[in-house]
């Protein structure tokens, strides 16, 4: 509590409320190779290493899920150090448009 008696929220715990509203939400991760992988978010750790569900690997980047051949990974552990960006699908967040809520 503050001196004003209101409740201060620390960076963290903001961070991770974040985190916490972006568990089953469906994400596109660009990695350094090159490949992209697109899945439901479902838990990171302190070292930016992204579990994904349901994933599906495309050899080339693409701004939509039907371009390319996806190959069916199915549960996938991305490497935090392999991680370029990470875009959240905008169905599954009130306002952003398209792949490209960048977080």
């Amino acid at each position: 509590l503050n001196s004003n008696g209101q409740r201060e929220v620390s960076s963290s715990s903001q961070a991770r409320q974040k985190l916490e509203g972006l568990l089953n939400k469906n994400m596109r991760i660009r990695m350094t190779d090159g490949r992209t992988l697109v899945g439901l978010f479902l838990c990171t750790d302190r070292d930016c290493n992204v579990i994904l569900g349901s994933a599906q690997e495309f050899l080339k980047s693409s701004d939509t899920f039907s371009q390319g051949e996806p190959r069916v990974l199915g549960l996938a552990m991305i490497p935090g150090h392999h991680v370029v960006s990470i875009e959240v699908e905008a169905d599954s967040l009130e306002d952003a448009d398209g792949f490209g809520a960048n977080h």
